[in-house]
């Protein structure tokens, strides 16, 4: 078993812990929209990743791979999420690659 907080970022888990009637807010807010998405949770948790590595959003790499992971997403699945946002992001993609690839392989 995994331990959930220890793939949060830092700066996460202050979040939650410091502001934690903000912290159920919003982690209600993201079940909800996981909930109302016609995605299943391999292909929503690829999506985001693609997400995530677009826009930067590196500390939330290690926590999404994971749970791509356990949704059943290959290493090579992982892989073509993050560079999927090449065309429009360009390479600032592939500074995502590290951290998802270590993160993918330690999480055997």
């Amino acid at each position: 078993m995994i331990d959930i907080e220890k793939l949060m970022s830092d700066a996460f888990q202050v979040f939650l812990k410091e502001a934690p009637k903000h912290g159920q807010a919003w982690m209600n807010a993201v079940r909800g929209l996981s909930d109302a998405s016609a995605l299943d949770k391999k292909t929503q948790s690829l999506a985001y990743l693609a997400v995530i590595a677009a826009l930067r959003l590196d500390s939330g790499i290690l926590f999404h791979v994971v749970h791509a992971k356990e949704a059943g997403a290959s290493r090579e699945e992982v892989i073509s999420a993050i560079l999927v946002g090449l065309p429009a992001a360009g390479n600032a993609v592939t500074g995502a690659l590290p951290s998802a690839i270590q993160a993918y392989d330690s999480s055997l």
